[in-house]
């Protein structure tokens, strides 16, 4: 199996991308979201996920690992597939995505091309109580290539921590993980992700209260 590819960029496609790795090239399945930060020519560092099925072998890459990790997460739900959770992931983006989990948010489910408004549905039920995907943990010789993280979105990253480490502090006061979780996502959409971490804890703190 395939857990991530490091190499340069032969061409991109509509929905796939040609990766040479030491004179092989891979073709990589891929959101609209990722192929636009793609360069002919650039190096990159793709975290990939690896479909075998008895017809087909693919490979689906992502330029950071919470989306990997999310886009196996939306195909645990039943009428979620590779396409739709690609989908999902253009129109929401990783941070997106747990905001709607965490708040069944089932109208952000459905802007994403393709989801009807019952599978929209069934994603804010039965997301909306379950912790966001950890991920493979990667050493620290397996960070994205410089390439690949200027073209990624640049607050993804330290937004993500700080997100986490809010959930945290909440669950230490003694509130349930699901409410902390909603908390958190309701103050990260009214007052955006430029929110300072003592912000986001007291205002979650709010909403949270009774």
């Amino acid at each position: 199996m395939i857990g991530s590819l490091k190499g340069v960029v032969e061409a991109v496609g509509s929905d796939e991308a040609v990766v040479d790795v030491n004179g092989v090239g891979y073709l990589v399945g891929a959101g609209t979201h990722t192929l636009q930060r793609l360069e002919p020519g650039a190096s990159v560092h793709l975290h990939i996920e690896t479909y075998v099925r008895e017809d087909a072998f693919k490979l689906f890459g992502f330029l950071a690992e919470s989306e990997r990790a999310w886009f196996v997460r939306l195909q645990e739900i039943q009428g979620v597939g590779a396409k739709a959770a690609l989908a999902i992931l253009d129109a929401l983006g990783p941070e997106g995505v747990a905001d709607a989990a965490a708040l069944g948010d089932k109208s952000a489910f459905g802007r994403a091309k393709g989801v009807g408004p019952k599978l929209a549905g069934r994603l804010a039920l039965e997301l909306k109580d379950k912790a966001p995907p950890l991920g493979r943990s990667f050493s620290t010789g397996l960070t994205a290539h410089p390439v690949a993280e200027a073209n990624a979105a640049p607050a993804e990253p330290g937004a993500g921590a700080m997100r986490e480490d809010a959930v945290s502090a909440l669950i230490n006061l003694g509130y349930p993980e699901s409410a902390a979780r909603q908390a958190v996502a309701v103050v990260l959409r009214s007052e955006g992700e430029g929110a300072k971490l003592d912000a986001l804890i007291r205002l979650s703190l709010k909403e949270l209260a009774p």
